[in-house]
């Protein structure tokens, strides 16, 4: 695959069940509320949630993953990605941490702690544009790629 295919393959995303995420980092729930609150009073969800391709585990989006099970959505927008395209590093001072790591947490069923973790996307990601009412609704289980809407900088 040529650059420019790889690059618009990263431009779409795919919308899930938010049960078959995988979180690996726990949570400010200050910030779950206040995210909660703003994705209710816009009534769209504008950005994707990012996780290994494989795997399923989150890589970025562990809050809207939390507003989503809140909410009992049926599924939410994701792009799929994995460690080839996705440089991780540590948000804490003089911590480092791997691929393999996040790897091990994610099959262990333990969570990292808030802000351990930090996903570089060289790329971007895709900004999307979903009403919030069809998150609610019933779906296949396999959905097909979505064109996202523009690249977050």
């Amino acid at each position: 695959m040529q650059k420019s295919e790889r690059e618009a393959e990263r431009m779409k995303y795919c919308l899930l069940s938010p049960a078959r995420l995988i979180p690996t980092e726990e949570v400010c729930l200050d910030r779950v509320d206040a995210l909660q609150a703003k994705i209710l009073q816009a009534g769209t969800w504008t950005a994707p949630i990012t996780a290994e391709k494989d795997a399923l585990f989150v890589m970025d989006g562990h809050h809207r993953l939390t507003v989503a099970r809140r909410l009992r959505l049926t599924t939410v927008p994701v792009v799929l990605l994995d460690y080839d395209s996705v440089r991780v590093e540590s948000w804490r001072a003089g911590e480092t941490i791997t691929p393999a790591e996040i790897w091990a947490m994610a099959r262990s069923g333990r969570k990292f702690p808030y802000k351990t973790t930090r996903h570089i996307f060289a790329e971007g990601l895709p900004r999307c544009d979903v009403p919030l009412r069809l998150l609610f609704e019933p779906t296949s289980p396999e959905m097909a790629p979505v064109r996202a809407a523009g690249a977050l900088s």
